[in-house]
């Protein structure tokens, strides 16, 4: 916490104070709130009205003449950070007056010649509190700063699990490829193959794809992880018997920035060529188009046989290893800064499992949140179901951020700070 120069508390960026990382293993509160629930505790109201005010001294000063340029400078700058903070408190106070007006009104309306008044300020009432809801997500999105590479475009991985399911790990696998494909189509974001590595009775070993479109990564960034399946296989032996096979397969989502700047000293760089495994075109099995390129010093791998022209599949493999490369210098510099995040492969283990997908009992459930969604098919989708989702991780972590700042703001008031 830091004091501006003219005396008012001036709080640094809720994640300078506490990072918010989702893993399996990470502190889960008992009783998780969503941002309306956060929205009434005391503490969150305490910490809006005192930006609130801020705001409000910050606009008298700036109409001040004794200020110099540097100074107005500084709290123009600041002024327009908690602009639309305060605009949000502000909208909100102001639609919870209109809904304890509606109340009061209701309470009054009990007679049946004002039934259809009653139904009407009803109606009006459940308007209101859907736009609280919303302005409330609004608000902690403001609050919780987007996070450096979240309008990054990605490498997305999939990788069959290697120790349990078997087949029923890479049928999973690929529908869960074809699951991200759909939800790329549906957010309209462009999704490119750059490795596809089938298994042999029609389910997938490994793939990756280059998916770009506006905020990819903020939207993608907690799928990383192991996701396990529980089913009855629909061919084999194990079908007839109805037996209910457990299998995991992992994603691993990659944050690509337009401009990612890795040397890669072509001395480091074992290249090798083979022939395309997947379907594609005429050019499968007959050229040696497909790229493998292994980066020495660190021992990682890429691949590529998106593109006939074995040069342009090598252009793809090389940016694809600069963007891993490019990741394990944010993992350094994120766990210089003490951050708790949890690398996304960890060893692939049903422990570590971020989600699970039970076809038996129609049910995804998400064991970072504890949020279960029935309709698997909706899920697998890609689309308004899985977003759906998605969207409830993303609050879960705005929450979780604001939180655990307040949190800390209280500690260090508790120290004398």
């Amino acid at each position: 916490v830091g004091l501006h120069n003219c005396g008012f508390w001036r709080p640094k960026s809720l994640l300078d104070t506490a990072r918010f990382t989702l893993s399996f293993n990470s502190r889960h509160r008992k009783n998780h709130q969503d941002s309306r629930a956060l929205w009434k505790h005391e503490a969150v109201q305490k910490y809006l009205e005192t930006l609130s005010k801020e705001y409000q001294q910050l606009s008298h000063l700036l109409n001040a003449d004794s200020i110099n340029d540097f100074e107005q400078r500084t709290l123009q700058r600041r002024c327009a950070d908690l602009s639309p903070i305060a605009a949000a408190f502000q909208e909100i106070k102001e639609a919870e007056r209109e809904v304890q007006e509606l109340e009061a009104m209701c309470r009054e309306l009990d007679s049946r010649d004002e039934k259809q008044l009653l139904e009407l300020a009803l109606e009006e009432k459940e308007t209101l509190d859907k736009k609280i809801n919303m302005l409330c997500r609004k608000l902690f999105q403001l609050l919780v700063p987007k996070e450096k590479y979240d309008g990054s475009h990605v490498i997305l991985e999939v990788t069959a699990g290697r120790t349990t399911g078997g087949d029923i790990c890479q049928q999973f696998t690929k529908e869960m490829f074809e699951m991200y494909q759909n939800y790329a189509d549906y957010k309209r974001w462009s999704f490119d193959i750059v490795n596809y590595t089938p298994a042999e009775i029609g389910g997938l070993h490994h793939a990756a794809a280059h998916i770009s479109g506006d905020d990819v990564y903020r939207h993608l960034k907690y799928e990383g992880g192991t996701h396990r399946v529980q089913r009855i296989p629909e061919t084999g032996l194990s079908s007839r018997m109805q037996r209910i096979h457990t299998g995991t397969m992992s994603v691993i989502v990659l944050p690509q920035p337009e401009e990612v700047d890795v040397k890669v000293d072509p001395k480091d760089l074992r290249i090798d060529t083979f022939r395309a495994k997947g379907a594609g075109g005429q050019h499968v099995n007959k050229t040696d188009s497909a790229v493998r390129i292994v980066h020495l010093p660190t021992g990682l791998a890429v691949e590529c046989q998106q593109e006939r022209s074995q040069q342009m599949n090598k252009e793809i493999a090389l940016r694809t290893l600069r963007a891993k490369l490019y990741q394990q210098i944010i993992e350094k510099q994120l766990s210089q800064e003490q951050s708790a995040r949890k690398l996304q492969l960890g060893t692939r283990a049903q422990s570590e499992r971020i989600r699970t997908y039970n076809f038996t009992q129609d049910r995804v459930t998400d064991h970072r949140i504890s949020y279960d969604a029935r309709n698997i098919k909706e899920i697998l989708s890609g689309k308004e179901a899985l977003d759906k989702l998605i969207n409830r991780l993303l609050e879960f972590a705005e929450v979780e951020a604001v939180t655990e700042y307040l949190e800390n703001l209280r500690a260090l008031e508790g120290g004398g700070c």
